[in-house]
């Protein structure tokens, strides 16, 4: 899968210098937190079977149990991140 240059192009449109790269509020540490989000979002979608607000998951024991906040750290330093809670 190759990257798309001109997504790379829009994320880069306001790219003055380094710091806008890497530095705390940097396109790094805003890319990493949005996949790690993205990505830990879909998994409870593969576990459980069903799409977020399916009705499927209604009164059955193993639903989507909202989000907790966590720290991810990072060379970028560290990031907030939402994750969903372990169904129970």
């Amino acid at each position: 899968m190759g990257i798309d240059k001109e997504l790379i192009d829009k994320l880069l449109v306001d790219y003055k210098g380094p710091e806008d790269l890497i530095g705390e509020q940097g396109l790094l540490k805003q890319l990493t937190k949005a996949f790690v989000e993205r990505a830990m979002h879909a998994e409870p979608t593969h576990h459980l079977g069903y799409e977020k607000h399916d009705s499927r998951g209604r009164g059955s024991g193993n639903s989507r149990n909202g989000t907790s906040r966590k720290k991810l750290k990072g060379d970028f330093g560290e990031a907030v991140i939402e994750i969903p809670r372990s169904p129970p």
